[in-house]
């Protein structure tokens, strides 16, 4: 108990600091999950062998973690109803955007295991990228709500980021709906997809 009351007293446990770590970890981490996908998708083309902890989806669960860590501390927020408006909306969204990667990423093992290498299509995929979009809106909306502190000049990269992952996202499920058209040269840079489609 006095762990606890040591922790909610001390600097790190401050409302403005937690804050500030919410939105940081929920921009960041997005970020890291991507480009390690992106390392992950280059693996697949080499055709190296696929197994959960491969070095490219240790940086992912890394990326995952931080955004977890994010909601970890959002919560708290809102548990000490510390946050309201806009900012605990964001905060919402960055702890169901950490909760879909982590559900995701047990899918994905699970996935690997019955499938083997999966494609850009597949049913833990798409509620990851879910994931990562509503995490990083989570993450535009805290930054909007600081940017008259030193956080804002991570306010523009949150925005791309979310942007490209919306984008992103909307690709694959074109993707998803299209695939017998899309099985074009350009697909074929993802073309374990093809196959499970």
């Amino acid at each position: 108990m006095k762990l606890i009351q040591r922790f909610s007293n001390s600097a790190l446990a401050k409302s403005s600091t937690l804050v500030s770590l919410v939105s940081i970890l929920a921009v960041i981490g997005p970020i890291v999950i991507v480009s390690a996908g992106f390392w992950d998708a280059i693996s697949h083309l080499q055709k190296e062998p696929e197994f959960f902890w491969s070095p490219s989806h240790i940086v992912v669960y890394f990326g995952v973690s931080m955004t977890s860590c994010a909601a970890i501390m959002g919560s708290i927020l809102i548990v000490r109803k510390s946050v309201r408006g806009s900012l605990k909306s964001g905060i919402k969204l960055v702890i169901v955007g950490s909760v879909l990667q982590i559900v995701s990423g047990f899918g994905d093992s699970l996935s690997h295991d019955v499938f083997g290498i999966d494609g850009l299509i597949s049913w833990s995929h798409q509620p990851l990228e879910l994931g990562l979009v509503l995490a990083s809106l989570g993450a535009v909306l805290i930054l909007k709500n600081r940017e008259h502190t030193k956080l804002k000049i991570f306010l523009p990269f949150s925005i791309v980021a979310f942007l490209f992952f919306t984008t992103w996202l909307i690709f694959n499920l074109v993707l998803f709906f299209g695939h017998t058209i899309q099985c074009i040269q350009i697909y074929e840079i993802f073309s374990s997809g093809c196959s499970i489609l």
